[in-house]
């Protein structure tokens, strides 16, 4: 399987994103470059074409307004951050001294308005008695100059740097911190504005690094800063500034004239001091009102919008609602029992459960998920906004899953395993790895032409067959004797290959699909226990990076799932050995997420290497495995 994406350029997209606002379709690879080729329409699952754009086009495309004025960031000097970082980052210690403070000093300004008589008890009654004034006024004089010189010697300490192959972060006073992420194995980047910090303007920079807490954050910056730097960094980490600085140097000469007659004194004039009053009013009124600050980093118009209905009955429908039912009926019955004591206990906890439902509404309400140059943005959040930029080529498995409670409403969940995980709650307050918190057939269609590389007709048909299919059909199923382990979903159990991902369909109450692409995956693993073997059944286990997805298929034919380890071992070396994703901008202009084959003679496995690619030659499939009590495992090539 080969993946081909979208360079990293400038912020406008060239063309529309697969699927858009209108449409519910799904985006196929076109065979020819900048020809649109129509989907087969499929049941729920509306066709969609998008034009590709011409083939000789520059890489990046032009650089808008924000990637200008953040690409001095990118000389790998030290720069420093937004001046109110400090007050930022320390903004809750003084929201909660200030609250302390007022709540110390409410007899007084009661009085101070009111006129209420003086109850005595007020710390400044005391200071006032004993003539301490000067000394009070002094001890805050100092304590406010200590905290504002803490402050600024801890903004003087706190610089990063971004070179062409690596961000770094250093910081600390006493004790100094040095944090260094390579472009090449940046997972994602979220850009996170808090109340407070768009009051400044300001915004917090995720850089979501492969490893165990390896992430690199950069708060706080100017949001326009923000959003060109995440274009930059992604520019960089694609390869497209590489590409773009040897066309620079080619044309070199014609450049220098063009650059030499655009400045002169032929300039706007500086406008005046009412319309630069105007101008920050007018950007701080966007920062809150749209989730991007600049609209041409992103299409304006997302692929999925969750009805404020839906994602209310989804919350009432989901797990946690039945545990609280339960509790309350409890509660109720010990109660009635003679237990009072019982409602004081857990009344506290119910109450805080309504905290929980009103948080996941809120921070769903402007759910927002689109494909970009760079990647699948996803943006969600009411007052403080997020927007995370997955690039292409980091998902390793995705899982569509469907609750008993949804099915009556045909309502699905998309989530996703990365290497990487940004440290801000995702939409409705879930991980970073819930692409979708809930959406139907065609909003299902949507998001996975964004998330995986490639995604055809073919695909659309079998992620359909895998969604709601009850068995017997292009899947390979599960024999009938499997029913003794797996009385309900025996019929449903069963994988297919499509092209490059291997689908893996189980669950009768609780449906889920997996789809692992095979140029993700790290092992694979065959596996049989005694009463397997005496059913003639194996257990097979896709291994990928930790996360939510839990890719396996059990109850299947031994005989099939040696044939299955077999092929798809095979195929996933080949796949990997042609995946280039880490440089994805240096492939060609494509539409979105969606991967064009390049031309070339096409592998086992669908993978098709662009031309003047170097791709490592090929490892020979491994033996034939043969099963026992213990499982056996395969390595894969570590994507």
């Amino acid at each position: 399987m080969n993946l081909q994406d979208p360079p990293p350029g400038g912020s406008e997209p060239s063309d529309p994103q697969p699927g858009g606002a209108d449409a519910g379709g799904l985006q196929p690879a076109s065979s020819q470059p900048g020809a649109p080729q129509p989907v087969t329409p499929q049941p729920g699952f509306p066709p969609s074409t998008t034009p590709q754009p011409a083939p000789d086009a520059l890489p990046g495309g032009p650089l808008s307004a924000a990637e200008r004025a953040a690409e001095h960031l990118t000389d790998g000097e030290w720069h420093r951050l937004h001046p109110a970082t400090p007050l930022l980052r320390g903004g809750i210690v003084f929201i909660a001294v200030l609250g302390f403070v007022l709540s110390n000093l409410r007899e007084r300004l009661v009085g101070f308005f009111v006129g209420a008589p003086d109850v005595g008890g007020d710390p400044i009654d005391a200071i006032y008695n004993h003539g301490w004034e000067g000394w009070a006024l002094l001890g805050i004089a100092v304590v406010l100059l200590g905290c504002l010189a803490a402050f600024y010697v801890s903004w003087r300490m706190h610089s990063f740097r971004i070179t062409d192959d690596a961000v770094e972060v250093r910081s600390g006073i006493l004790f100094r911190t040095q944090r260094k992420a390579r472009l090449d194995r940046i997972q994602g980047i979220n850009i996170v504005r808090p109340v407070l910090a768009r009051i400044f303007g300001a915004a917090k920079l995720d850089i979501t690094v492969a490893g165990h807490d390896a992430n690199v954050q950069l708060a706080y910056l100017g949001s326009v800063l923000a959003d060109g730097l995440r274009s930059d960094v992604l520019r960089l980490a694609s390869g497209v500034r590489a590409v773009e600085a040897a066309q620079a140097s080619a044309g070199a000469g014609s450049g220098a004239g063009v650059a030499a007659g655009a400045s002169g004194p032929g300039l706007a004039p500086a406008p005046s001091r009412g319309a630069q009053v105007t101008d920050f009013v007018g950007r701080r009124v966007n920062d809150f009102l749209a989730p991007e600050l600049d609209p041409n980093t992103a299409p304006p118009e997302s692929v999925v919008k969750i009805p404020p209905l839906r994602l209310a009955g989804s919350l009432v429908l989901s797990g946690f609602s039945i545990f609280v039912v339960v509790v309350i009926v409890l509660l109720v019955i010990g109660s009635a029992g003679g237990a009072p004591w019982l409602l004081i206990v857990v009344l506290p906890g119910l109450i805080g459960s309504a905290s929980f439902y009103i948080n996941r509404f809120t921070k769903s309400l402007r759910y927002s998920i689109a494909g970009t140059p760079d990647g699948v943005r996803v943006g969600f959040g009411l007052l403080s906004t997020s927007n995370e930029t997955l690039p292409p080529g980091r998902v390793h498995a995705v899982e569509v899953q469907q609750p008993l409670l949804w099915r009556p409403f045909g309502w699905w969940q998309i989530r996703i395993d990365t290497a990487g995980h940004s440290r801000e709650k995702g939409a409705a307050g879930q991980p970073n790895t819930t692409m979708l918190p809930v959406g139907d057939q065609a909003d299902v269609a949507r998001v996975l032409a964004l998330v995986l590389p490639t995604f055809t007709a073919e695909h659309s048909d079998a992620v359909l067959q895998g969604m709601t299919s009850r068995g017997r059909d292009a899947f390979t199923g599960s024999p009938r004797r499997a029913a003794w382990l797996r009385p309900l979903s025996w019929q449903r159990t069963g994988f297919r290959m499509v092209d490059g991902v291997v689908l893996l369909r189980r669950g009768f109450v609780w449906r889920s699909l997996a789809i692992v692409p095979l140029a993700r995956l790290q092992s694979l693993e065959l596996q049989q226990g005694p009463i397997d073997r005496l059913l003639g059944l194996a257990e097979t286990r896709f291994h990928t990076v930790s996360g939510p997805v839990h890719p396996r298929l059990g109850a299947m034919d031994s005989a099939t799932g040696v044939e299955l380890f077999e092929t798809v071992a095979a195929r996933a070396v080949e796949a990997a050995a042609g995946d280039r994703s880490h440089r994805w901008g240096v492939q060609g202009p494509v539409s979105g997420v969606a991967a064009q084959p390049a031309a070339g003679a096409q592998g086992a496995s669908g993978a098709q290497p662009a031309p003047g690619a170097q791709t490592a030659p090929p490892t020979p499939p491994p033996a034939s495995p043969s099963i026992d009590d213990t499982s056996r495992t395969t390595p894969g090539e570590d994507a």
